[in-house]
C-alpha cells in the first residue's frame, strides 16, 4: 500500500505541473480527492489492515493528502497569475464592505421575551411543528365535533403508522405543548413555549397562514387569575417599554375556564383605527385563563389539588405593535430592504 501512495502522489503531482485550465485542475481535485477519489479509494482499505500497520499507513496517508493540496494550492494560484510578480497589495484601495445580517423583527422580540420571562423564573419549553390531533385539539378540550376548531382552519396530513391511522397536522397554536410539558415535568411547573404557527387563513393586512406565538403557563397549588393578568401587563410593559393602555374582557377558549382576553391600545393608529386592529382601536393581544380542569386530566394531574393559568402572545402582533408595521405579510416576505431598518 505504501507502493500504491507513492505511486499516486507522483502520478497528481506530475499532471499538476502541467495543468493550464482552471476546468482541468478542478477535474483532477475530484479525480484524487473527492468523497470516490483514487485517495479516498486507498484509504478505504486501511480497515483490512492490523493496528499498527494501519497507523503507518494513516500516517503517510494524510502526508500525501497534504502534499497533494499544496500542489493543487500552487496550480491554482498559478492560473490564477498571483505568482510572485503579483504578490503586490496596494494598501492605498478601499476594502470590500462586509455586508451585516440583520434578524427578523419577531426574533428580536422572542429574545427579549424569553429573557424577560425567565427572570421571572418561566422555563422555555419546545415542541413539533408536526403534531397529532390529539394533542393540538382533543387533549386541549376540542372535541372532534367541537365548533371551536373551525376557528382554527388548518393544513392536515394523512398518515399511516402501521395498521393504525391518524391525523397529523400543523400545529395552529403553541398551547398543544401545554400538555406534552406537563407530562413530562409535572407540577409545580412555569413554562413558556415558543414557536411557529400554521393556519389555513386568506391573507390580508392582519392575518397570515405562517405566524409566531408564545404560549404560557403556571400550575401549582394555588394561583389565581390576577396573578395571569399581574405577570401579561409585567410582560406587555417590558417588551414595548413604557406604560401602556390595556383593557380586560370575558373571552371563550376551550382548555381554559373562565377565560379572558387582554386587548390593548392599537400602537399604530392609537386607537383611531386601521388595518392592522380592523378599525377597533384595539389589539387582542393576550387571551388566557384558569387553565380547564380536562386539560389537567390530560396532563395526569388532579384538579382537586393543581390549579393553574394560561395565556397566548402572538409575537407578530407585538413586533408589529413595538415597531409599527401595518402588514403582517411583511415579515415574511424575504424583502431586504424591510429587514435592513432593525
Amino acid at each position: 500500500m505504501e507502493n500504491k501512495l507513492e505511486k499516486l502522489k507522483k502520478e497528481i503531482l506530475e499532471k499538476l505541473s502541467q495543468v493550464k485550465e482552471s476546468q482541468l485542475l478542478r477535474d483532477l481535485e475530484i479525480k484524487y480527492l473527492g468523497r470516490k477519489g483514487e485517495l479516498t479509494k486507498v484509504l478505504r482499505d486501511l480497515k483490512n489492515l492490523g493496528p499498527e500497520q494501519r497507523k503507518e499507513i494513516g500516517r503517510l496517508a494524510n502526508e500525501v493528502k497534504e502534499e497533494i493540496k499544496t500542489g493543487l494550492k500552487r496550480a491554482r494560484k498559478g492560473l490564477e497569475g498571483e505568482g510572485d510578480s503579483s504578490d503586490f497589495i496596494d494598501v492605498t484601495l478601499p476594502g470590500e464592505k462586509i455586508e451585516k445580517g440583520h434578524l427578523n423583527p419577531i426574533t428580536i422580540i422572542q429574545n427579549e421575551l424569553e429573557d424577560l420571562f425567565s427572570s421571572m423564573g418561566f422555563m422555555i419549553f419546545e415542541g413539533p411543528e408536526l403534531e397529532s390531533d390529539h394533542y393540538n385539539f382533543s387533549s386541549l378540550n376540542y372535541p372532534l365535533d367541537h365548533p371551536a376548531r373551525d376557528a382554527q382552519d388548518t393544513f392536515y396530513i394523512d398518515h399511516k403508522d402501521k395498521d393504525e391511522r391518524r391525523d397529523l397536522l400543523m400545529r395552529t397554536q403553541m398551547t398543544q405543548l401545554q400538555v406534552r410539558a406537563m407530562q413530562k415535568y409535572g407540577a409545580p411547573l412555569r413554562r413558556i413555549m415558543p414557536g411557529r404557527t400554521f393556519r389555513a387563513e386568506a391573507t390580508d393586512a392582519c392575518h397570515e397562514h405562517t405566524f409566531y406565538q408564545m404560549d404560557g403557563f403556571m400550575v401549582d397549588k394555588e394561583t389565581s387569575i390576577a396573578e395571569m393578568i399581574a405577570v401579561m401587563k409585567q410582560s406587555l410593559e417590558g417588551i414595548l417599554r413604557g406604560k401602556i393602555e390595556t383593557r380586560v374582557r370575558p373571552g371563550y377558549f376551550p382548555f381554559v375556564e373562565p377565560g379572558i382576553e387582554i386587548d390593548m391600545k392599537c400602537a399604530i393608529c392609537q386607537g383611531q383605527g386601521c388595518p392592522s386592529c380592523k378599525n377597533s382601536g384595539w389589539i387582542e393581544i393576550l387571551p388566557g385563563g384558569m387553565i380547564h380542569p380536562n386539560v389537567l386530566r390530560q396532563a395526569g394531574l388532579d384538579p382537586k389539588e393543581y390549579n393553574g393559568f394560561a395565556f397566548c402572545v402572538g409575537l407578530t402582533r407585538l413586533a408589529m405593535m413595538r415597531y409599527g408595521i401595518n402588514d403582517i405579510r411583511l415579515f415574511n416576505s424575504g424583502d431586504l430592504r424591510f429587514l435592513e431598518q432593525f
